[in-house]
């Protein structure tokens, strides 16, 4: 039997009211990272039915690379004055010299806006197909285990609440919610250049995959959550071991000795992570470890990362911020 566009719809509008029923508090303010696509059109509408508009802002990032950047934003301000939520809409400079690359520096400085949000929790409109294009494109650059996780349902940015209430559904879902409620969205131009990675991998490689393994986008997506569970229990060995390394804000180099290479370097990564630095590559990392367990009292390595640098000295480890 045929199952109907209401039905699929239904199941969306409660599946989401699931997932934040689960992870809200009755007074926190609450913004969705509006784009104008399907997805974010979709998370917006949802929210709206499901009563959180009393809380709810909507947050659209202007990154002026598109010469149709302008109508986006116009478009986006249509939507959300139909709907009763206020929208701010935050112009960026995307540093295209940058050397990380357009999706990377645009992803930047959109997530530079988010983080300056007066708001307890961002919701942003990821769904099935994006975790399993981060999956993918995650491993194919040599990912360990929290990279293999691919984008987590929940997670803390900063001082607000990241969630993804969309995570398990798939685009097609999505779309289909879209047509049975008569919602209109933008598409990118720039989402069929396929020159751009995530690009590349959707209607290159993914499509291949999918001709062979029908259910190659959901097993990615089981992938995701069978590493993310592993990432989990790695986090608490991590926590287990701090507890007995630490000293303050320092950790006490003698007792990091007495881990092994790979406990030292999983250690290493979450306290990266709990400081919101970037965990350097897997090279600089496995090096800076073993010179941590080699070095004599005479010698102090150093490991200098955009966010500030960990230093070895007077028998302990410290972190220090850049200034």
């Amino acid at each position: 039997m045929a199952v109907s566009r209401n039905s699929l719809s239904a199941d969306l509008h409660a599946q989401v009211g699931k997932f934040l029923a689960a992870r809200l508090a009755p007074d926190e303010r609450l913004a969705v990272g509006l784009s104008g696509g399907c997805d974010s059109v979709v998370l917006l509408h949802l929210l709206n039915r499901l009563g959180f508009a009393g809380r709810l802002d909507a947050i659209h990032v202007h990154h002026g690379l598109s010469p149709n950047a302008d109508v986006w934003a116009r478009f986006c301000a249509d939507y959300c004055a139909r709907l009763g939520i206020p929208l701010l809409i935050r112009h960026v400079s995307v540093d295209t010299a940058s050397g990380m690359g357009l999706e990377a520096a645009a992803r930047q400085a959109r997530y530079a806006v988010f983080a300056d949000l007066a708001t307890d929790c961002l919701l942003l409109g990821h769904h099935r197909s994006d975790q399993a294009e981060t999956v993918l494109f995650n491993l194919l650059r040599g990912t360990g285990v929290t990279g293999a996780a691919g984008m987590p349902a929940e997670r803390q940015f900063g001082r607000l609440r990241l969630l993804r209430p969309l995570l398990t559904s798939s685009r097609a879902e999505i779309e289909t919610y879209a047509l049975s409620a008569g919602l209109d969205w933008i598409d990118d131009e720039s989402n069929a250049d396929i020159s751009l990675t995530r690009n590349f991998l959707r209607h290159e490689a993914l499509a291949s995959l999918t001709q062979r393994f029908p259910a190659a986008e959901a097993s990615l997506a089981q992938a995701a959550a069978n590493f993310g569970e592993a990432a989990g229990l790695l986090d608490e060995l991590a926590e287990q071991d701090w507890q007995r390394v630490g000293e303050g804000e320092e950790a006490r180099l003698s007792e990091m000795r007495l881990l092994s290479l790979p406990r030292l370097k999983n250690l290493l990564r979450y306290r990266l992570r709990c400081l919101g630095w970037q965990v350097p590559v897997a090279t600089r990392l496995d090096e800076f470890a073993r010179q941590l367990q080699s070095a004599g009292p005479d010698r102090h390595p150093e490991l200098v990362l955009p966010d500030g640098k960990m230093r070895a000295g007077r028998g302990l480890l410290h972190w220090m911020p850049e200034k």
